[in-house]
């Protein structure tokens, strides 16, 4: 085995190509209490995936429901239930992965968009209801 180096400060004398601060086997290192998953996590995961995304196209073309209101809702409560799958079994965020940070950092995302949504519905609502006239008033313009 000879030293191949990489650049002029660092002399790689692993064949692989994986320096110092590669990824070990023996796991030692701080992940920052996010766990590895397993390969049955990650096909319980995909499995509940595939599930929670046929059933929306289902009540779709099936037409379950006969409220397309009805079909929204149980497609977007559908959806809400996918993000969580996603964010568990593939992103590994959990109360002790980064201490809690990555947590804390999706519930301030969460607050943000919804104070966004809820704030451009708000404007876009009462410029339709300021801003619009109303039929007399269409009636008696030019």
């Amino acid at each position: 085995m000879t030293p191949t180096t990489r650049n002029t400060n660092e002399l790689d004398l692993n064949p692989t190509g994986h320096g110092a601060s590669a990824h070990h086997d023996d796991h030692e290192d701080d992940h920052g209490g996010a766990s590895h998953s397993t390969f049955k996590g990650y096909m319980t995961g995909f499995v509940l995936a595939v599930i929670l995304t046929a059933i929306p196209f289902w009540l779709v073309m099936g037409k379950v429901f006969p409220s397309s209101s009805t079909t929204a809702f149980v497609i977007v409560a559908i959806a809400a239930v996918q993000v969580v799958v996603h964010m568990i079994y593939f992103l590994h965020m959990n109360t002790r992965s980064e201490g809690g940070w990555s947590l804390l950092a999706l519930g301030f995302t969460v607050v943000v968009l919804f104070i966004m949504l809820a704030g451009s519905i708000w404007v876009m609502y009462h410029l339709n209801a300021n801003m619009m006239p109303t039929m007399e008033q269409m009636k008696s313009m030019p």
